[in-house]
């Protein structure tokens, strides 16, 4: 064979290097070997967590219905105006329906504390950093949590947009112009600070659980009272 023809082979076969072929976007993680991951961690947590203990179920039914509750309780009012007749005064009312949801997170927050004390502590969050992460964590909570009350007042924090006990005006000054709903995600806030503070993974799953609640709690409430508002702006378009 010729050299020119040598050549000629040479130019057109592909190009070939030592770099190994990158993995594509989409099928790259069909590549990659599970089996080799370090989950040692993840198992380390998981040992932590009894699923069975009937005090973490109370926790958990208590964390899912203080929600469900308040957002049931409050939309019946708004449609029947059963309970502001049945205590002769939508404040009244208000009122009563905002000391049993007070109630009922008071319960929620005991029954919390005793899951995470009645299982395992993990020594990896048994440190220094982690517990005044912790302290700083329920220091910052308890802000969010005490400013959105003083923002809100009695009746607009406990519902009172559904007893027809509407605000002049959106709120739009501290807290609620860090987050737009400071009052539970404050209280999460806390939830986590306790968990930490307490070494405790459980307290870590039941604050995940308080998070998702409210984010859905969130989904309904937040578009309802919209729905609130623009009623009343169409009442006072018509006088």
């Amino acid at each position: 064979m010729s050299d020119s023809n040598a050549d000629a082979e040479r130019n057109d076969s592909p190009a070939t290097d030592n770099h190994p072929a990158l993995l594509d976007c989409c099928g790259g993680l069909n590549n990659v070997d599970y089996s080799k991951m370090d989950l040692t961690l993840m198992e380390a947590f998981i040992k932590h967590i009894n699923v069975y203990d009937s005090r973490l179920c109370i926790a958990v039914i208590a964390i899912l219905f203080n929600p469900l509750f308040w957002n049931v309780v409050a939309r019946w009012e708004h449609r029947t105006r059963r309970l502001s007749g049945l205590f002769g005064s939508p404040y009244l009312a208000c009122c009563c329906l905002g000391f049993v949801i007070i109630l009922l997170n008071i319960y929620r927050s005991h029954s919390m504390t005793v899951a995470m004390k009645a299982q395992a502590r993990w020594e990896v969050m048994e440190r220094t950093e982690v517990f005044y992460a912790g302290i700083a964590l329920m220091v910052f909570g308890t802000l969010l949590v005490v400013s959105s009350f003083l923002a809100l007042g009695f009746t607009g924090t406990f519902l009172g947009d559904y007893f027809g006990i509407l605000m002049d005006e959106k709120v739009t000054g501290f807290p609620f112009n860090i987050t737009e709903n400071p009052m539970y995600w404050g209280s999460t806030a806390n939830y986590l600070g306790l968990a930490l503070i307490g070494a405790s993974p459980v307290g870590l799953i039941l604050t995940a659980i308080v998070a998702v609640a409210y984010k859905v709690a969130i989904s309904f409430e937040g578009p309802f009272t919209e729905q609130i508002y623009r009623e009343r702006s169409l009442r006072h378009k018509h006088e």
